[in-house]
């Protein structure tokens, strides 16, 4: 808590903002049928988090990159949860459960993307929309945003991805 943030940390949060701002735009609970409520806001960022995560390890210091965003997420989750009014008691067994989720996320949208066996089509319907079923269109749409998202991140040069 007292300790100087490394060159990594500071990175790691100014991208966690950019992320979060990505996975915050009305454009993916609108046209593409994510649900806005609290679950649905998790779904976002867990799928826009994952895939930053997934570039971030494509660098030399990838793994500590990568943990460092990790945490920086994970410490404002904790955060919210405690404003939102969840007791101290729960928080850390709520944020257990949103790591595993995440974790479980980014595993199937790797895949997907990578063109493993799973669509990244039916990968979105199973972990993006917290159990309801979406339209077709909206699935389409959420479908070229995430392609679309994580063909910018590969192709963006490290520092320019906090910009």
């Amino acid at each position: 808590m007292f300790r100087r943030k490394s060159v990594e940390d500071k990175f790691a949060a100014a991208l966690y903002l950019r992320v979060a701002e990505e996975a915050r735009r009305p454009r993916l609970f609108d046209a593409c049928g994510i649900p806005d409520t609290l679950d649905g806001r998790f779904d976002a960022l867990a799928l826009h988090a994952a895939l930053a995560i997934d570039r971030l390890r494509r660098e030399p210091d990838g793994d500590r990159l990568a943990q460092a965003f990790f945490d920086v997420m994970f410490q404002h989750l904790d955060l919210t949860l405690r404003e939102i009014g969840v007791q101290d008691l729960g928080v850390g067994r709520r944020i257990k459960i949103m790591a595993e989720g995440l974790h479980g996320r980014a595993l199937a949208y790797r895949e997907a993307l990578a063109g493993g066996p799973t669509s990244l089509a039916e990968a979105l319907r199973r972990n993006a929309y917290g159990g309801r079923s979406p339209a077709d269109a909206a699935l389409a749409r959420l479908e070229e945003h995430v392609r679309g998202y994580a063909e910018t991140l590969v192709n963006t040069p490290r520092n320019d991805l906090i910009k």
